[in-house]
């Protein structure tokens, strides 16, 4: 059946009444909001028809009603006004960009924790890594001569390190040379070829440089082959104790601990620059009383990063998607550029 204007009018008011108050909405508040162009009896009348549709349900302890996910789906792809950053929010968020680029787990992270103070909901972060991603240059730091610090940088700029504890004692008079080794003839290259490649440099050192040699490939390999999995950055778990929604400890508890334990599990839809998952639309039964929105961004170099906001089923989906969106945006740029994000002109002008 096919809602009239004034059944989808009507939901609206019950959808973003209860987005900012969390309490069930009654018919006199919303005679009141539509300004008193229906009565409260007619109103009734509707409100009764889409609890029988399934837009709207009825809490046993209340005469008001609370919007259901059917409701909140059709709000989200029909009803919802397109909500415009102000010139104060805009600023904001590319002031919380001008970050430094350095390791790019770094700023992920960091990123994610200024959405969420944003949004006041938990935020996650995920990367997809480069398919091909290689090694561009390696750096050995002795420490003495039973150990050393590899240092790789990534062909996305991350740098990763790890102590290497030397099977042989090294003249550490021969690391440069190893070094040199290491960056003439495994860079650039998979982490296969990298594995081919040492047995065919095995008789150009010595066996206690191959060993080094051999456990620093070993290391890359590793490092080139996690990183190039998801990963996943959460921040602002603890919005969730604000919420009324979460009061209860143990629906608090579970939730929280999902994100902490489970956050590889969170929603990374594939497709579009946005999605919203509402309620039972998202698979995981941990979820099933949140709603989920995520927004994508390019990070350049064949690699795509997602945010997302987990909240309540009431939470201001518009208000999220602007912000989400804006965040998306900027980080694209920042990635894309590598350099300071362009002012903007007030949208609102």
């Amino acid at each position: 059946m096919e809602l009239t204007d004034r059944k989808k009018q009507i939901l609206k008011v019950v959808v973003e009444d209860y987005i900012q108050t969390a309490e069930p909405v009654g018919s006199k508040a919303i005679a009141a909001e539509m300004g008193g162009r229906i009565s409260s009896a007619t109103i009734r009348n509707e409100l009764a028809d889409l609890v029988e549709l399934g837009y709207l349900e009825q809490p046993h302890t209340s005469a008001g009603r609370i919007p259901s996910p059917k409701g909140y789906r059709l709000y989200v792809n029909e009803l919802m006004e397109q909500q415009r950053l102000t010139l104060a929010e805009t600023e904001r968020i590319d002031q919380a960009l001008q970050m430094k680029m350095e390791e790019l787990d770094r700023v992920i992270s960091q990123a994610g924790r200024v959405v969420a103070s944003f949004v006041n909901y938990p935020t996650y972060m995920a990367t997809s890594g480069k398919k091909h991603l290689t090694a561009r240059r390696f750096d050995l730091l002795p420490v003495d001569e039973h150990s050393c610090i590899v240092v790789m940088m990534m062909g996305d700029d991350r740098v990763k390190s790890q102590l290497l504890r030397l099977q042989l004692k090294v003249d550490t008079g021969q690391i440069p040379a190893l070094v040199d080794m290491l960056n003439n003839h495994f860079t650039n290259i998979s982490g296969g070829e990298m594995s081919r490649r040492l047995m065919d440099v095995a008789d150009q050192v010595s066996p206690q440089l191959f060993l080094l040699l051999s456990q620093t490939v070993s290391y890359a390999v590793d490092v080139l082959e996690e990183a190039g999995q998801r990963e996943v950055f959460m921040a602002g778990a603890n919005q969730l104790l604000k919420l009324p929604e979460f009061r209860n400890a143990d629906k608090a508890h579970e939730l929280m601990s999902f994100l902490s334990d489970s956050k590889e599990n969170l929603p990374v839809p594939d497709d579009g620059p946005m999605k919203i998952l509402i309620g039972p639309e998202n698979v995981n039964a941990a979820l099933r009383d949140t709603s989920v929105v995520v927004a994508s961004y390019d990070i350049g170099d064949d690699m795509r990063g997602l945010i997302g906001v987990v909240g309540p089923t009431r939470m201001d989906y518009a208000a999220v998607a602007a912000r989400l969106t804006g965040f998306a945006d900027g980080l694209t740029r920042l990635f894309g550029k590598h350099e300071k994000l362009p002012p903007k002109e007030d949208p609102q002008t």
